[in-house]
């Protein structure tokens, strides 16, 4: 398992530790992860457009095939949501 994020790996490993997350985070300043899986968005942030990520999960099988993507997804009750995938 693998997360990735824009924000700078001083920032990720402080997050890491904060959650106590047990997989590794990717620090994807230049979003080149973010274009090329198409989560770099238009988003409309106090009434101004700006660019940002758009929250996704993607499910990679272990020949590297995308199983399943989740887009936009809220964090309350999405691991659940993916482990239900999983089976």
């Amino acid at each position: 398992m693998l997360g990735a994020s824009p924000d700078s790996p001083a920032a990720m490993k402080k997050f890491k530790e904060q959650f106590k997350l047990p997989f590794t985070l990717l620090s994807d300043k230049e979003k080149t992860l973010a274009q090329a899986y198409g989560v770099l968005k238009e988003k409309n942030m106090y009434g101004r457009k700006v660019m940002g990520i758009e929250r996704s999960t993607f499910l990679i099988g272990p020949d590297g095939k995308l199983l399943q993507e989740f887009r936009g997804i809220k964090p309350a009750g999405h691991a659940a949501e993916v482990l239900a995938a999983l089976k």
